[in-house]
């Protein structure tokens, strides 16, 4: 825990944890009739300046970018105010991965660059002077020439690797799984030079979250063992061998079961249906990881808050964007607030 520079950046970490949304904040935006109510709303919260850029008419997808420009700018200064700290990088990364991921799904899918351009936004890339990597991926002609212009890029193989599997499987989720990986791999690697044990707690579920979830869901579509490896961030000795047992094990029932002796044991779902049982994991684990970042302000000054903190905010943008889309397709009140990652009432 480096001196002065982390005390600032852990105050600051708790003052914005102050400000988080509560349950009846998110309760009254998602009460919104529609998107013009709701745009009223989120000016009355912390949230307002972030969404003055968002023109008229409205959309879900408008207003989810201004958000994520407001999310990028709020990462960027926590991990400015710590210096250099490999972790935060890593979580910062998701904003590029993300962006490069929607780019050649678009590619894959045929769309024009008009089209992908609606879903990509550049302000994390700005930020860092980061911008030029995306800008070729998105104005090559189609997905081959995009993933060639990523050759120079760090995790280049990686993208390889996807564009392969899903030639042959044809299945975009695999393709989204392996862009997961390389934001997983960093944190993992990132995470070898801390020793403080709260901050490595949120980092470490983080990355037992993309592991236990590719098994899983490797299992689902029926790839073979060494493709289920593959995916696999192995980080320490016990958790490999507990992933190596559940990619052995016969049946899906079987692989969650492995978690039985582990600390994840209360999250294994109890539902039959593979699919059901899937989407219940992850919205458990989640949930897990909420609570966690959550606690990590117990202990002031410490590098855990400032984890917590950008996991918190990464939640809340996430709970805001869902409304947005939801208010959009007119889906009802509850059901939004039950799909909100939020403490429990």
């Amino acid at each position: 825990m480096g001196g002065s520079k982390n005390v600032y950046a852990s105050v600051k970490s708790y003052s914005k944890r102050g400000k988080l949304l509560k349950r009846s904040d998110f309760q009254t935006l998602a009460e919104s009739r529609d998107l013009d109510e709701l745009m009223t709303r989120i000016k009355n919260t912390i949230y307002g300046d972030s969404i003055i850029e968002v023109q008229k008419p409205y959309t879900s997808q408008g207003i989810e970018s201004a958000l994520r420009s407001h999310l990028a700018d709020t990462h960027y200064s926590i991990a400015k105010s710590v210096g250099n700290s490999g972790v935060l990088d890593a979580y910062y990364m998701k904003f590029i991965v993300s962006n490069l991921k929607t780019i050649l799904k678009g590619k894959i899918l045929g769309k024009s660059q008009e089209e992908i351009e609606t879903h990509v936004n550049l302000h994390a890339e700005e930020l860092i002077k980061q911008r030029d990597i995306v800008i070729k991926a998105l104005v090559a002609k189609d997905l081959e020439e995009a993933v060639a212009s990523l050759s120079s890029v760090e995790f280049s193989e990686e993208i390889v690797k996807a564009v392969a599997l899903y030639n042959d499987k044809k299945n975009l989720q695999i393709f989204d799984t392996y862009f997961d990986k390389i934001l997983y791999q960093h944190l993992a690697s990132s995470m070898k030079s801390y020793a403080d044990n709260d901050a490595t707690k949120v980092v470490g579920m983080d990355v037992d979250f993309y592991n236990i979830l590719s098994v899983i869901r490797g299992k689902f579509w029926g790839l073979q063992e060494d493709q289920i490896q593959d995916l696999i961030v192995f980080q320490t000795p016990t958790a490999k061998d507990l992933l190596v047992k559940m990619i052995a094990a016969p049946t899906i029932r079987d692989a969650f079961n492995e978690l039985s002796n582990t600390k994840y044991k209360s999250l294994i779902p109890q539902t039959e249906n593979e699919l059901d049982a899937i989407a219940e994991f992850e919205r458990a684990f989640e949930m897990a990881i909420y609570q966690t970042a959550l606690r990590s302000f117990t202990k002031m000054f410490s590098f855990a808050t400032i984890v917590g903190i950008t996991k918190l905010t990464s939640f809340e943008v996430r709970n805001l964007a869902a409304i947005a889309f939801a208010v959009e397709q007119k889906i009802p009140t509850e059901i939004t607030m039950s799909k909100l990652i939020l403490e429990e009432e």
